[in-house]
Order: C-alpha cells, then sequence, then structure tokens
C-alpha cells in the first residue's frame, strides 16, 4: 500500500514500516509536538538535519531546538510530502520528495500567510528493529521565497 500523499493525518494500517515512519514523524510536526518527533529521530549525537529555518544541526540537542524554535512560537508550519520516492535497503531507508504547506501567523494585529514549497530528503536507519531518522535535508527552489519565510519566522518570533 502506498500514500500519494504524506499528511500526519494518514491511517498506518497495511503500510510498511518505512511509510510508518514517516507519518509518524508528520504526525508529531504537523501537531505542532517536540517530543514525538523527536521520537522519530535518532538520539545521537552525529544525526543530521539541514533546512531553510534551522540552518545545519548536528545531535538531537541541536535539531531539539530547531524543533522548539519552530513549533513553539507564534508561527505555525504546516507541510505534507508529496511527490516522492521511496527507497529501502537492508538496515537504511531514504526518502526523496517535496513538501507544501504553509506558515501561518495569527497574532492580535494581522494574519498572515506564506505558501511553502521544499525539495526534501529523510534518510532512515533501522536501529534496535525501530525505523528512526538520521538525515533531513530541506532546499527551497525559490531564493525569494526562502528570503520571505525566514523572515516571517524571525518576524513572528518578535511578535
Amino acid at each position: 500500500m502506498t500514500i500519494d500523499t504524506i499528511t500526519g493525518k494518514n491511517s498506518v494500517i497495511g503500510l510498511s514500516d518505512p511509510l510508518k515512519a514517516l507519518v509518524e514523524f508528520y504526525t508529531g510536526f504537523n501537531a505542532r509536538d517536540v517530543d514525538k518527533c523527536m521520537q522519530n529521530w535518532a538520539n545521537r549525537n552525529d544525526v543530521i538535519m539541514c533546512n531553510p529555518i534551522g540552518g545545519i544541526r548536528i545531535g538531537s540537542e541541536e535539531i531539539t531546538q530547531a524543533y522548539q524554535r519552530i513549533m513553539q512560537g507564534d508561527t505555525q508550519v504546516y507541510v505534507e510530502f508529496y511527490d516522492y520516492h521511496l527507497f529501502e535497503c537492508t538496515d537504511v531507508f531514504y526518502a526523496v520528495g517535496r513538501e507544501r504547506g504553509y506558515a501561518k501567523n495569527d497574532n492580535r494585529l494581522n494574519q498572515k500567510q506564506i505558501d511553502l514549497s521544499i525539495r526534501t530528503s529523510r534518510i532512515f536507519q533501522r536501529i534496535n528493529g525501530i525505523w528512526q531518522q538520521v538525515h533531513h535535508h530541506g532546499s527551497m527552489d525559490d531564493p525569494e521565497l526562502l528570503n520571505q519565510y525566514q523572515a516571517f519566522l524571525l518576524k513572528g518570533d518578535r511578535q
């Protein structure tokens, strides 16, 4: 069984373990649940996340801090994973595709939203029988959108 778009609200019944791991990540991310996201990651010092907001984060502690910044501020970020390909080896799988979604800030003064388009790859390793994320890379094709997104999140943190 496959899923065209992984939103985090997908049923995991009948899915392969790699797809379940991806759904579980997006479930935590879109629920703004830092702990659930970090349960999806290997708790190690050599895991790496490279994304438009967090920059390069190495180790579980730095990745946790990046998610806290994204999820615990005034700005809500929602993404769904689509147009992806999943490649599985014995104890590693990786998923390469696109994310679409939005960043939205509903403060008292005004409401603003920008649409997101991100190229994304995620690498998982089977550790003690459980698929855990060890690498994530996200980038934006449009440099102007990247500038808007970074400014939007920074501004949202200050309001």
